[in-house]
C-alpha cells in the first residue's frame, strides 16, 4: 500500500491504470483519481476537513467532479494534495466520456458567465430579513402579553426565522456566500450555532455525504432510515426477501406523518447533534450553542418563564421540523435510491435528484432548493444564479438523454407519500411472497 510521495521513479512520474486503482477502496487502502493524477488519501481522509466518509465514498474512482464541485479555492486545496501524489493515470485511461467532458464544459461556461460570484446585497437583505423576524417574534409578546393568540403568532415567526436561517446555513457551509473559505465557515458557525443551536460540524459531517453520493445506500445517510422507514425500489425487497424489518413498512406512508415531519428535528437532530458534538469534542460548536439558549432564555424567561420559554422552543422546532423534512426530502425520496453504480457526476445527480417549478413563493419558501439539479451538480454557485444556469443544464441534459424532472410543490410533495406506500408494498410482497 502507497502513503504518498512525489510520485516519480527515476525522475519520470509513475504511470498508474485504471484496474490498479480500484483495487484500493478499502478502509485501510484508499487511492482517488484527481484531473488524471493519482492520489493515496488513506490516511489524509481522518484529517479531511469536510469529514473521513465524505472524500472516502470515491476510494477507487476518478473523483475530479465532486473535487471540482466542493472546492472553490483549488489552487489552495491541491496544496494538501502535493504530498499525497502517486503518479499518473495510465494515458489509454484517461480518455472521457463525452457526458463528462461536456458537463466540464459547462462548468467552465458557467465560471466564464460569473454564476459564481456571490450578491452579498442578496445575503445580506435575507439574513436582515432573519434578524427582523426574530425581533418581530420577541416584541410581539412584550407589547401585547402572553395570551394564546400572540404566544401562536411569535411561534409563526420564530419558526419562519428558523426555516429561513437553516437555508441561509446551508448557503454558508456550502461556501457560496462569500469569496473564502474562512469567511464563510466564520458566518456559518454564527448562523446555525448562534441562530438554530446547532454545529457546523455535525452539519458538515451528514451533509456532504449527501451530495457526494446522494440516494446511494451505504454512503448517503439521508436514505439510511431502516429502523423506521425503507426506501426505494431495492431496498424494500432486499430486506422483504430477508425477512427482515422492525416495522410494518406496509404502513410506512401513514405512520410518517407521526414519525417523520412531527420528530426529526425536535427529537432526532438533537440527540444526534449532542453525540457527535461531545464524542469529537467540538467544543467551539457547543459555545454557539450555549450561546443560543443563553439569548433565548435572556430574552423570553421574564416574559414566559424558564419551562414556558423551553415550551416555546420545543413548538417552534415542531412547526420547523414539518417544513423542514417536506422541502428536503421531495427532491430526493421519489427519485432513485439504489447501491453503489459508479456512475458519472452528472447521471448520479440527476437520478437521485427533481426540481420543483421555480416562482417568488417557491424560491423563498424553500431557499431556492427548488433548484435542487442546479445545487447538486455546482453545489458552491449561490443560489440566486440557479435560475441562469438551469436552462443550460436542461440542454446538456437533453442532449444526453439524462431525465431533467421539475414539479409543481404539491406534487412533490404528494409524491414523497407515494413514494413511501410503494416501497411498503414492496417489502410487504417480498416479505410474505418472495
Amino acid at each position: 500500500m502507497g502513503k504518498g510521495g512525489d510520485g516519480q521513479e527515476n525522475g519520470i512520474a509513475r504511470t498508474l491504470t485504471l484496474d490498479e486503482i480500484q483495487k484500493h477502496n478499502k478502509r485501510e487502502d484508499q487511492w482517488v483519481i484527481i484531473n488524471d493524477k493519482v492520489y493515496d488519501i488513506t490516511d489524509w481522509c481522518h484529517r479531511h476537513p469536510g469529514g473521513r466518509r465524505v472524500i472516502s465514498h470515491y476510494a477507487g474512482e476518478d473523483a475530479t467532479d465532486p473535487f471540482t464541485a466542493f472546492h472553490p479555492d483549488k489552487n489552495f486545496v491541491r496544496k494538501f494534495l502535493k504530498p499525497l501524489y502517486l503518479g499518473d493515470l495510465a494515458k489509454d485511461d484517461q480518455k472521457q466520456a463525452e457526458i463528462v467532458s461536456d458537463f466540464r464544459d459547462l462548468r467552465k461556461k458557467a465560471e466564464e458567465m460569473g454564476l459564481f460570484e456571490p450578491n452579498l446585497l442578496f445575503f445580506g437583505a435575507h439574513l436582515g430579513h432573519i434578524i427582523l423576524l426574530e425581533l418581530l417574534g420577541w416584541l410581539n409578546l412584550l407589547y401585547f402579553g402572553t395570551g394564546w393568540v400572540p404566544l401562536l403568532v411569535t411561534a409563526c415567526l420564530l419558526t419562519i426565522m428558523q426555516a429561513q436561517a437553516g437555508w441561509l446555513q446551508h448557503d454558508l457551509g456550502h461556501l457560496s456566500v462569500f469569496k473564502t473559505s474562512k469567511a464563510n465557515h466564520l458566518v456559518h458557525n454564527f448562523v446555525i450555532g448562534g441562530l438554530k443551536a446547532a454545529s457546523a460540524s455535525w452539519w458538515n459531517f451528514r451533509h456532504f455525504q449527501h451530495h457526494a453520493k446522494p440516494n446511494i445506500i451505504a454512503k448517503d445517510p439521508d436514505v439510511a432510515l431502516p429502523y423506521l422507514f425503507l426506501l426505494g425500489d431495492k431496498m424494500p425487497v432486499s430486506w422483504g426477501k430477508k425477512k427482515k424489518g422492525f416495522m410494518p413498512y406496509n404502513w410506512q406512508h401513514e405512520y410518517f406523518f407521526l414519525l417523520g415531519p412531527p420528530l426529526l428535528l425536535p427529537i432526532d437532530f438533537h440527540i444526534e447533534n449532542l453525540i457527535l458534538v461531545f464524542k469529537w469534542r467540538r467544543w467551539g460548536d457547543l459555545a454557539w450553542t450555549c450561546f443560543y439558549f443563553t439569548r433565548l432564555f435572556m430574552m423570553y424567561t421574564p416574559l414566559l418563564g424558564g419551562w414556558g420559554t423551553f415550551a416555546l422552543y420545543m413548538f417552534v422546532r415542531f412547526l420547523e421540523s414539518h417544513w423542514f423534512v417536506w422541502v428536503t426530502q421531495m427532491n430526493h425520496i421519489p427519485m432513485d435510491i439504489d447501491k453503489e453504480q459508479h456512475k458519472h457526476w452528472l447521471p448520479l445527480q440527476l437520478q437521485a435528484t427533481c426540481n420543483v417549478d421555480p416562482s417568488f413563493f417557491n424560491d423563498w419558501f424553500t431557499g431556492h432548493l427548488n433548484f435542487q439539479i442546479e445545487h447538486h451538480l455546482f453545489p458552491t454557485m449561490p443560489r440566486h444564479n440557479y435560475h441562469k444556469i438551469a436552462p443550460l443544464v436542461k440542454s446538456l441534459c437533453k442532449k444526453h438523454s439524462v431525465t431533467y424532472e421539475s414539479k409543481n410543490l404539491l406534487t412533490a410533495m404528494v409524491d414523497v407519500v407515494r413514494s413511501l406506500r410503494k416501497s411498503g408494498e414492496l417489502w410487504y410482497e417480498a416479505y410474505h411472497h418472495g
